[in-house]
Order: structure tokens, then sequence, then C-alpha cells
């Protein structure tokens, strides 16, 4: 059996359990659990079928697997995993779409359609699968510019998490924190820069396809097309409750690059 067909299977399978375990839990965050997971299955399928003897699919594998471990850990100690860590824009929305309107929300975009981009955005790994070549010099600075990526949102989910235990035990200490959200470190340069790492990876890992076919011109960079666009609207969705909560944060966003880090703009000076 080929292993997109593989692949399509077990997506099959993923979208069936996630849809039912919301249902049945009205927790609607089990796609995002999932989702550090999956994708390494997916890898492994394609470089198992290519009896582990294909040295670019093996390196995709390996590198996915730490990109993998690094975003299950990070999302494991937030209590992603926990029971009530559904993530928060999931009950925001929630507040605002009631009754059959939730419902098909929930199937079609939660479910099928995020199940779908991450069966899409591992599709280069098919296409290094179809065109096995051998392992090139581009292939080193591929996985040299995906390791700084990896090391860069490890960076940035630390900065973040190390914010958010400063916070709580400011609040706890009954103190108001000041900043009361995270603007240094490499959020100086970026308001998401653990978002820009995250898509550069990805982008990366279209490269090695593309490499293996020796054509950028492929399909498969659909999925990281759509991953990116999803980012997009999360940004803009995850910054609407930012400046509802955080006034301030209008400042923020007129200092600080949205995604790519960049040097911050500098403070527009007082009016008189």
């Amino acid at each position: 059996m080929p292993p997109v067909i593989v692949c399509l299977l077990i997506l099959a399978a993923v979208c069936v359990a996630t849809w039912v375990l919301s249902l049945l839990t009205k927790e609607y965050s089990w796609v995002d659990r999932i989702w550090s997971i999956v994708p390494v299955v997916y890898v492994w399928v394609y470089a198992i079928a290519a009896d582990l003897a294909d040295a670019r699919l093996d390196v995709m594998a390996a590198l996915i697997t730490l990109w993998g471990a690094r975003l299950t850990f990070n999302f494991a100690r937030k209590g992603g995993y926990a029971p009530g860590g559904e993530d928060y824009r999931w009950a925001f929305l929630r507040s605002r779409i009631a009754g059959w309107k939730w419902f098909l929300f929930n199937l079609l975009f939660i479910v099928i359609y995020q199940n779908v981009l991450i069966f899409l955005f591992t599709l280069p790994a098919w296409t290094a699968y179809q065109h096995r070549s051998p392992f090139t010099v581009l292939d080193v600075v591929a996985v040299v510019v995906f390791l700084t990526f990896l090391i860069g949102e490890t960076v940035a989910d630390q900065q973040q998490w190390d914010f958010h235990r400063w916070k709580a035990a400011e609040i706890a200490a009954g103190r108001e924190p000041h900043p009361r959200f995270l603007r240094s470190g490499l959020f100086r340069f970026s308001r998401h820069p653990n978002f820009f790492f995250e898509q550069g990876q990805w982008w990366v890992f279209f490269f090695f396809g593309a490499i293996a076919a020796g054509s950028v011109l492929q399909w498969t960079v659909l999925g990281a097309v759509l991953l990116t666009v999803l980012f997009i609207g999360s940004t803009v969705f995850t910054e609407s409750i930012s400046r509802s909560r955080y006034p301030e944060y209008a400042e923020y966003q007129a200092e600080t690059s949205p995604i790519v880090p960049w040097f911050p703009r500098r403070r527009r000076a007082a009016t008189a």
C-alpha cells in the first residue's frame, strides 16, 4: 500500500477520534493535543516505506521528531493535555457562536480542516519519497536552517513560559504585573516570534521535497501556504483579544513587527 494511502487512513481515523472526543468531553482542543504527534507519525510512514534507506527522508523524519518532542513538551507543561486544558480561544469563540453553528464549526474547521492541513503540510515527505535522490549540500543547508528555527522557537517559548510564571507569582502576591504582557527578549523584535519560527520550519520542510524533486514548483507547497494563512488569521484573532484586555497593547503593535523579527520602531514623541 502506498504510504500516502496509509497516511490518508490515519487522517480519517484521527478525524473521527478527535470529533467524537470533542462531543463526549465538550472540550475542543483535541486537534491541538495531537498537533505535535500526528505529523511525526505521517513522516515516519514515508521514511519506513522507503525502508529507512533514503538519507533525506530519514533526516526529515528525525527533524520532525525533534519538532514534535519540543512542541509536545511545551504544550504539556502549559497543561494542554490535562482535563480542562482547552485553548482559551475556543471558549472565546464558543461564546459568540451558538448551537448548530458551533457544531458545524467544530466539525468542519476545528476537526476536518485542521487535520487535513496537518496531512497537507507533511506531504513534502511524499514528494521526497517519489523522488529519492542523493543527499546534497542543499539538504545540509536546509538542516542547519531548520535547526536554527527550532532553537529560535524553543527560546521564544521559554521566554514566554518564564514571563507567565513571573506574572502568576506577582498576581498571587497581590501585585499588579508590569508589563502585563511579554515585550522583551525575542518579543521585542516580533510580537509572535514563536509563530515565525514555527512557520519557518514547515517552509524548510517543503524545501526538502523541492530539493529531492529538483524544482520548487511542487503542488505540495499548498500545506505551507495554508499553514501560513492559518497563522495570520490566528494572529489577528489572538491580538484582538489582547487589545480588549490590555489597552497598552496598541502601543506595542505600533512599535513591534507582527511576525517577522525586525528592529522595533521608535516611539512617537509625545505631543505638547
